[in-house]
């Protein structure tokens, strides 16, 4: 009797097994499949508005002004730099897709080239992409406490470090690859409705998940100095790069695993209105 008892538990228990072992198939398998999905989206929508949106890299003209900056040696990459032309975007065409469109954003020695959206929340674009479908890959966009004219302390863009190296995913890249022994990848470009911008990289870290690095209000000088201290020895690389009181930074933050953030600063060194 206890054996039979014994066999018919066994039974159960094997049975239980097998039932979890279904289920848990079904998941992962429905997970890879929004995944893919979501992925195959947010590819048809890069591809689309790379084709109709119009993008040109300019010379500068009257309406150019480079940033001053505190004394820099002859032999530093800026004087390369500055030289380098911004690039000016063509909105209207995004603008029909999606009024929340703040402008375009290019990182040297990566994928990104896209544009980059804002709304009242940091929230909404975390699960929905460019074209305000429902997409777990999300899209590139501002944090809400920045100003839409992107003049700002402290400029904070977000995006999702995706594994087929959209969005941000291709961030990671600046850590491998040879990223750093090109001193041509140490610039972004950005283009707004107003304002061609071009910023110069200097820190790149990850670091256990905090939000330190993600502060746009500053008391005074002095706070804004020990922010940019802090950035700059966080620093996984030496960029010889300073940032002075008077200086503007650009900061992209995305995952870098489930634990871990991964952050780029850069400082705006020229400007031009449009």
């Amino acid at each position: 009797m206890k054996k039979t008892k014994k066999i018919k538990w066994l039974n159960i228990l094997s049975l239980l097994i097998l039932v979890i072992s279904i289920i848990t198939l079904i998941i992962s398998s429905l997970n890879i499949f929004n995944w893919k999905k979501d992925s195959n989206n947010i590819k048809e929508q890069i591809e689309n508005i790379q084709e109709i949106v119009n993008i040109e890299e300019g010379i500068d003209n009257e309406n150019t002004e480079i940033i001053n900056q505190e004394e820099i040696p002859e032999a530093s990459p800026y004087w390369d730099y500055i030289n380098m032309n911004m690039i000016y975007v063509d909105f209207n065409e995004l603008k029909q897709i999606n009024k929340d469109v703040i402008g375009w954003i290019q990182v040297n020695g990566t994928n990104i080239n896209y544009p980059f959206v804002g709304t009242s929340d940091n929230n909404y674009y975390l699960t929905h992409s460019l074209d305000k479908s429902y997409n777990r890959g999300g899209w590139i966009f501002l944090d809400y406490r920045n100003k839409k004219d992107l003049n700002n302390k402290n400029t904070i863009i977000y995006g999702h470090g995706r594994q087929d190296q959209t969005m941000f995913g291709s961030l990671k890249k600046i850590f491998k690859n040879g990223w750093l022994n090109d001193t041509n990848n140490f610039v972004i470009k950005l283009s707004t409705e107003k304002e061609n911008t071009l910023w110069q990289v200097f820190s790149i870290y990850h670091i256990p998940v905090t939000s330190d690095y993600l502060k746009t209000e500053f008391n005074n000088d002095n706070d804004f100095l020990e922010f940019s201290n802090m950035l700059i020895k966080r620093s996984i690389y030496d960029f010889k790069t300073s940032v002075s009181k008077n200086d503007q930074i650009l900061t992209l933050s995305t995952c870098y695993n489930d634990t871990e953030r991964m952050a780029i600063h850069a400082k705006l060194i020229k400007k031009e209105s449009r």
